[in-house]
């Protein structure tokens, strides 16, 4: 199969080899791609030499029902020899385990598929551990959603160990998937030896232990991996002491570019931590500290690394942190004389009027721009104030946004 076309002919055969009707849903989405093919060939554009087939289940424009596990089966004959279709995406549909097994064998046998999103279906831990088996001899998928599955810490487990042999994955979503503390640790511990998986997302565990163990065996992991860039720490109940040893770890870790840990515990004496890291200039890029409670000192300790310091940062997620006018203004002052930091992002701090003039000045002398930030200032009887700008505020390397308020 090298078009659209051929995918949609695949596709009836099937159907009418199974003796079934096909689904209203796959055929709008392949048809619509057949018509963007016939487009760019009438404006004489190049032809696409592959296709994501995106069967996303909340896509109320093209359907009102959801894909099931006997349409898991009819797109496994229909993609299994294909070479044309590289993406897949399912996300929000109602594939269970079994499902899950044909994804297993497809994952088995493709030659072609590069990326997997299952988000949010109802895949458990055993449709977790076949599709962890499949990827153990899987040799071309590069990209694996599974958050929003409930997998629990046994499915977290399986995936933890196939990437002791998978050497093709660069990206693993598991957040929201309700791992347990020994499914983390088993990923921390198996990311001391692999050296592809470029981005990982854990978030939201489910933790009952206070001890920070998690935390601890993650900063051990960043101490000697030099392959991570990307790492998502979302709702791991990290405290400072937790920030304490991520920041021991990453004074010596050569890759990370980005790290998320909002939604946690930290306040201003974790911020000083994180601002003795950025002191240290390291790779990172992208720190996003949102929904903490770092407040004007954890602001300030940030805003004094920013100044001079740093040259490598060039996005700051400070939302929600209960920060006043002093720490937001000195956020506001570190721009001045910093000239990498490109990206900051305050909503839901208290965004007094000095805090409102300080960042209305950075916008209107272009030194922030916009697109880069999520508030815009406005101006009521001579007084500055701030509204939000509902637009994204991360900026993956490997992912599209899919978590936080940008998920779809």
């Amino acid at each position: 199969m090298s078009d659209p076309s051929s995918v949609l002919r695949r596709y009836e055969d099937v159907c009418e080899e199974m003796e079934v009707k096909p689904t209203p849903f796959i055929m709008k989405v392949v048809e619509k791609e057949k018509d963007d093919q016939i487009t760019r060939q009438r404006k004489k554009l190049d032809p696409k030499d592959n296709m994501e087939l995106v069967l996303r289940g909340n896509n109320y424009l093209l359907t009102d029902t959801r894909l099931n596990d006997s349409d898991m089966l009819a797109l496994y004959k229909t993609l299994v020899n294909s070479v044309y279709v590289t993406g897949l995406d399912l996300r929000y549909n109602n594939i269970t385990d079994e499902g899950a097994v044909y994804i297993g064998d497809l994952l088995e046998k493709t030659c072609a598929l590069r990326s997997l999103n299952l988000q949010s279906n109802d895949i458990k831990s055993a449709g977790a551990e076949v599709i962890a088996k499949a990827l153990q001899v899987n040799e071309t998928l590069t990209s694996l959603k599974l958050n929003g599955n409930k997998i629990e810490n046994k499915g977290g487990m399986f995936l933890a160990g196939c990437l002791q042999v998978n050497t093709c994955l660069q990206e693993l979503d598991v957040g929201d998937a309700d791992l347990g503390t020994q499914s983390l640790i088993a990923f921390a511990t198996v990311l001391h030896h692999n050296n592809t998986l470029r981005a990982l997302c854990v978030n939201r565990p489910i933790l009952f232990s206070q001890q920070e163990e998690t935390t601890v065996h993650m900063a051990l992991m960043l101490k000697v991996n030099c392959t991570l860039q990307e790492l998502h720490l979302q709702k791991c109940d990290i405290r400072d002491f937790g920030a304490d040893r991520l920041v021991e770890a990453l004074q010596h870790n050569i890759s990370l570019k980005y790290l998320d840990v909002s939604c946690n515990r930290i306040t201003r004496d974790g911020a000083k931590s994180l601002a003795k890291l950025l002191k240290q200039n390291t790779p990172l890029e992208i720190l996003d500290l949102g929904y903490n409670r770092i407040e004007d000192d954890g602001a300030v300790y940030l805003s004094e690394s920013l100044a001079g310091l740093n040259s490598n940062l060039k996005t700051l997620v400070i939302t929600s942190n209960n920060i006043e006018a002093a720490g937001l203004c000195a956020i506001a002052r570190s721009m001045n004389t910093n000239t990498t930091l490109t990206s900051v992002f305050i909503w839901g701090n208290h965004l007094q009027e000095l805090a409102c003039v300080a960042f209305n000045g950075l916008v209107e002398s272009g030194r922030l721009d916009m697109k880069d930030t999520d508030v815009k200032p406005y101006i009521v009887d001579g007084h500055v104030m701030l509204s939000q700008l509902n637009h994204g505020i991360r900026r993956h390397y490997y992912w599209t946004p899919f978590f936080g308020p940008d998920a779809e």
